[in-house]
């Protein structure tokens, strides 16, 4: 199994983060097996565009919420690090639990 989980949607509180405000997070590693994805399908195109990382951000969007990890941006990055052979990718990590915490 390629992630821990896939799921339906997005099952944590709405961010509210913008494009440039991902772009603050510095990326970290991220374990393939630990993350589940809040999309059920992906567009084989997008899979397999030689473009595909030309626009948007480099980086996976993930979201961390009691103590899940949830893919939210770059399902097709993901299946592209697992079909060749890694176990980690780098991704821009929101950590909900953290914000939690302190508010």
């Amino acid at each position: 199994m390629i992630f821990k989980a896939v799921g339906e949607g997005r099952p944590y509180p709405e961010h509210g983060l913008s494009s440039r405000d991902w772009a603050k997070l510095p990326p970290r590693q991220v374990r393939l097996d630990q993350l589940i994805s809040t999309k059920r399908e992906l567009d084989l195109h997008s899979l397999l565009a030689k473009d595909s990382t030309f626009y948007g951000d480099l980086f996976p969007h993930v979201v961390q919420w009691k103590g899940e990890l949830y893919l939210e941006d770059g399902l097709h990055r993901a299946l592209r690090a697992a079909l060749h052979q890694r176990t980690v990718l780098h991704a821009r990590v929101l950590d909900l639990d953290a914000v939690d915490m302190i508010g």
